[in-house]
């Protein structure tokens, strides 16, 4: 089973030190449970900032010489810049497609990077086949509550059944709502894996 742990996106524009800190402790622990893939999804920072936190996650993993691969959010650029693993992208049309994300990492003289896709529709899925990702996360699978609201309805795991078999053998890691309790019942719908920010946060 694949596994994907996200960031939770709180971290501020300034990163100081506690900041870096507390992220390696996250990446830490992460990478002693053998997390597959660190999504460092910090979308309101600049790209001092993120390359800052990912600098700092690297370092963590590989003095762990730990086989957690390192994925930043949408910005090929700091995760070319920072030699990260992968770019995990979203289905927003205006993105970079998979293999432009790779043939900026060969351009750079990098290994071809893992490249992974938010879906949140069938659509999404079909085009994201069509662009061959490495993995695509799929949600939100369940309903989302926090404190009791309703923060995200789920489609469903009938639905992630069948958005299973239209990605063929592309992994699909589900999202929004997994916990220990339903994960067998995802696997069993044809997902690889399971990814979430609250999921890995104890």
């Amino acid at each position: 089973m694949l596994r994907c742990a996200i960031t939770d996106g709180t971290a501020s524009s300034f990163v100081n030190s506690a900041q870096i800190e507390a992220l390696q402790n996250r990446v830490r622990r992460w990478a002693a449970d053998g997390i597959d893939f660190i999504q460092l999804r910090e979308k309101q920072l600049d790209s001092g900032a993120l390359f800052a936190l990912a600098d700092a996650a690297l370092r963590t993993l590989r003095d762990m010489n730990s086989s957690t691969k390192l994925m930043i959010n949408a910005r090929a650029d700091v995760a070319i810049a920072v030699r990260a693993r992968g770019v995990h992208l979203t289905s927003r049309p205006d993105e970079l497609a998979p293999e432009q994300v790779r043939e900026l990492f060969i351009h750079a003289g990098l290994p071809a990077p893992v490249v992974g896709i938010s879906c949140h529709t069938a659509d999404d899925i079909l085009r994201a086949r069509g662009s061959r990702p490495d993995y695509v996360l799929f949600g939100p699978v369940v309903e989302k509550r926090i404190d009791g609201e309703l923060i995200a309805a789920g489609v469903g795991v009938d639905v992630l059944r069948h958005v299973c078999t239209l990605a063929h053998d592309i992994p699909v890691l589900a999202l929004g709502g997994v916990t220990t309790a339903n994960t067998a019942a995802i696997l069993a719908a044809g997902a690889a894996g399971v990814a979430g920010i609250r999921l890995f946060a104890r």
